[in-house]
């Protein structure tokens, strides 16, 4: 194997390995409320507090791996990602769990963006999307088979084996990454990369924590006042950041990478699709496990459906985004998939399987078409120092899309629930969810198509 494809392989290993610790632990969730006697809502923390980690941490990702070396650091990252996943198992109370998903989040938040770039500066032009497909569908084997086997290790053992499975896959992605990264021309301490700017780095995190924060209070019912307290903060934190960072020879988020139309409508479709689904997953499992008495492996079963139409859309992307390029390729996603969002409306018993199976489907193709597309896409544009920046922005994005997205949809469901009754609120968020995810429809005129 070239040593390009090792690169890549260490990448899709640990990508591998974040979505099985987004989608896993969701199968989960109603036996862990009950167990914790906590708010189905609050159950949202334990992916918030992984995906939080993962987002504060990957703005100095390239930092520490110019200072240690991408070897030491991909190595490490996986080692304590190991330690956090059995302390996460063995935990005795819900905020050690939170805890400890933090601490998973920020290992494999140091990663994901390193080995990315690596990767995609190893394979340049039409190899672009080539390699997008390879990573994304590769990468698509973690959600396919998750919820299906985390929902077999709930219904016959319990929900800590969930976390115990993890240990094995992170140990061999450490293993990996020691013997077959070379810190040497092609790894990122190559480049010379500034001592990352700490007032920046806490001014992001700042905003990014409270906006998930006031989201998530308001959604479980403690009131506006703090939720605007803290939706006030995260805003005020990331308008300082943007005069803070126009002052920085170095900021730690390089925003004038936005200037880029290919990445801001790439990061657009992220929220819109995978983002959105994240949000109506989480919701869906809740309201086939405790509304329609479906077990947890049979309720995890259908992200199978949603594999196989998302797999057929990745292979069918690889082969033709060169020659149609990206603009109707994510007029078809947002489509494809708000229709799939749209079916779950019809679901009223559990009896519905075939529409059932007819929404994830739908939401497989078109979340297929978006991710590979705006995988594709976003990096297009950028090439030398500005690819490890590029990584970082679009990985921050593509974090808080999946955060966004469940505390929007669980907020929406919680408030509608106590006046409408549970079937209608949860007709009434898939509807809610199905119109958001239209919204980048408004901007792709943006999108200049050139040959790649």
């Amino acid at each position: 194997m070239s040593y390009r494809y090792r690169i890549a392989l260490v990448f899709l290993t640990g990508f591998f390995i974040d979505c099985i610790n987004i989608f896993m632990p969701a199968v989960a969730l109603p036996r862990l409320a009950a167990e914790f006697d906590i708010a189905s809502l609050d159950t949202a923390w334990v992916g918030n507090a992984y995906i939080l980690g993962l987002t504060l941490v990957i703005p100095i990702s390239t930092w520490l791996a110019s200072r240690w070396g991408a070897r030491r650091l991909l190595a490490t990252s996986m080692l304590v990602f190991a330690l956090a996943v059995a302390a996460c198992g063995m935990a005795g109370s819900f905020t050690a769990i939170m805890g400890w998903r933090f601490v998973q989040g920020m290992a494999g938040g140091l990663l994901i963006p390193v080995g990315q770039a690596m990767a995609f500066a190893l394979f340049q032009g039409a190899e672009r999307a080539r390699i997008s497909t390879l990573v994304m569908a590769v990468a698509l084997i973690a959600p396919a088979l998750s919820p299906g086997l985390g929902g077999l290790i709930v219904d016959s053992s319990s929900w800590r084996w969930v976390f115990f499975a993890n240990i094995p896959l992170a140990l061999a992605a450490a293993l990996l990454a020691w013997c077959w990264v070379r810190d040497g021309v092609e790894s990122s301490k190559s480049s010379t990369v500034a001592k990352p700017d700490m007032a920046g780095l806490l001014l992001i995190s700042i905003a990014l924590a409270a906006v998930l924060l006031g989201m998530s209070l308001y959604g479980a019912g403690h009131g506006w006042g703090g939720a605007l307290l803290c939706l006030v903060v995260g805003l005020a934190a990331g308008s300082l950041y943007m005069r803070h960072s126009r002052r920085m020879a170095a900021p730690v988020v390089e925003l004038r990478l936005l200037h880029s139309p290919r990445l801001r409508v790439s990061m657009a479709v992220y929220y819109a699709v995978p983002g959105v689904f994240t949000g109506v997953n989480l919701l869906s499992l809740f309201f086939l496990q405790d509304l329609l008495a479906l077990s947890a492996q049979r309720s995890g079963m259908f992200m199978l459906v949603y594999a196989g139409g998302a797999l057929l859309a990745m292979l069918l992307c690889g082969r033709i985004y060169n020659r149609v390029g990206a603009r109707p390729l994510f007029v078809a996603s947002l489509l494809l998939h708000s229709l799939g969002i749209a079916c779950l409306m019809a679901v009223n018993s559990a009896g519905d399987v075939a529409t059932l199976v007819l929404a994830y489907a739908l939401m497989g193709l078109g979340g297929g078409l978006a991710a590979n597309a705006a995988q594709t896409t976003a990096l297009m544009d950028f090439h030398g120092a500005d690819m490890p920046q590029a990584s970082v922005i679009w990985n921050i994005n593509r974090q808080m899309a999946f955060s966004v997205g469940a505390a929007l949809f669980l907020m929406i469901f919680n408030l509608l629930q106590p006046h409408t009754g549970a079937l209608l609120a949860y007709h009434a968020s898939f509807a809610a969810a199905a119109l958001t995810g239209l919204l980048p429809l408004t901007c792709l005129h943006t999108l200049k198509e050139k040959h790649v």
